[in-house]
This record gives C-alpha cells, structure tokens and sequence, in this order.
C-alpha cells in the first residue's frame, strides 16, 4: 500500500472522536482544510490542514494521555512521520500548529473562544510562551502559515457540516510528495 493509499485508509477507518468534541478526528482535519479551501489559502496550506492532527493517528489512545494529564506530542509525531513523505510547506506548520495555539493563546480575545478541550491540551501541551519564546517563534520560516493552520483548525469542530470525503484530497496529497 502506497502512503496515499494509507492517509485515505486511516481516515476512513479511524472513527475515534476528536479529544473532547463532538467530532471525529477525521472530520475534524477535513473541516479544516475546507475551511483553508473556502478562504482560497494555498494548496500546501490546504494540505497541511487536511493532515496536521494525523500523529493522533499514530498515538494509540489521545484520550488516555489527557486523562492521565499527558501530552502525546501529536504535532511532532505527526510532523516525523510525515516528512519522510511530504514537502517542507507542508509538514513544518504542521510541526509548529501547536506553538502557534500557545502564541496565539497570549491574546485574551483568542483564548477566550477556545474550546474546553482546546484550553486542557494548551495546559498540557505548555500553556501560553512567554515573550522569548514568542519572538523566536515569530522567526520561523512557516510562522504565518501556522498561524493560518491553527485559526482553521480551532474553528473546524463544527456537529453536522457536510463535508468533503476524503478520497476527494487524493490529488492534492499526491501534488506535495517528496
């Protein structure tokens, strides 16, 4: 099975729920690439949304680790992964999703609409960064493209939206292979 193959497969068959929501993983990753579609983002943006919680994928049980007051490091798993498959613009805002939730987060009116679930793993992921921290983050290459990732996927928790199926990304992963 090639790696394609692979993404397709494991989204179609994980039906586990997005870690305290209402949602599936799946249908969360989906939700935000259409929602980068929708906002007419790049393609590697695109894909990088489609694919940036794929390391829940590889995390036995993310529900677990949040009970047990653990983070799975689910970006750098997903990050190691999937580099050995896809390009730099698509895998380092997927690397950086979480920091960007953490500089993101310093301000009052994004903490606020975070959802409980997104408030625990901010905790457990290393709450706010600090103004050093936040300042070598602003230096990445990929800095405004993860903080795009991030807005979308905060909001790409949505019960009910119809969205795309999957096999419907297959072009777009395969434009972004190494």
């Amino acid at each position: 099975m090639n790696i394609i193959d692979k993404i397709i497969s494991n989204f179609i068959n994980n039906k586990s729920l997005y870690i305290g929501e209402k949602i599936t993983i799946s249908e969360h990753m989906i939700q935000s690439a259409m929602m980068a579609e929708k906002s007419k983002s790049k393609n590697n943006l695109i894909c990088a949304c489609l694919l940036h919680d794929y390391g829940h994928f590889i995390i036995e049980d993310p529900d677990e680790l949040v009970k047990k007051s653990m983070d799975g490091k689910h970006e750098d798993i997903g990050y190691e992964y999937l580099k050995k498959f896809f390009k730099k613009e698509v895998v380092e805002p997927i690397k950086n999703h979480v920091l960007a939730k953490r500089y993101l987060a310093r301000n009052k009116r994004y903490y606020n609409r975070l959802s409980e679930a997104s408030i625990t793993s901010l905790k457990l992921q290393g709450g706010l960064l600090n103004n050093k921290e936040a300042k070598l983050f602003e230096k990445e290459e990929f800095f405004k493209e993860s903080i795009k990732l991030r807005k979308f996927d905060e909001s790409a928790k949505k019960v009910g939206v119809k969205i795309k199926n999957i096999t419907d990304y297959k072009n777009l992963l395969k434009a972004f292979l190494i």
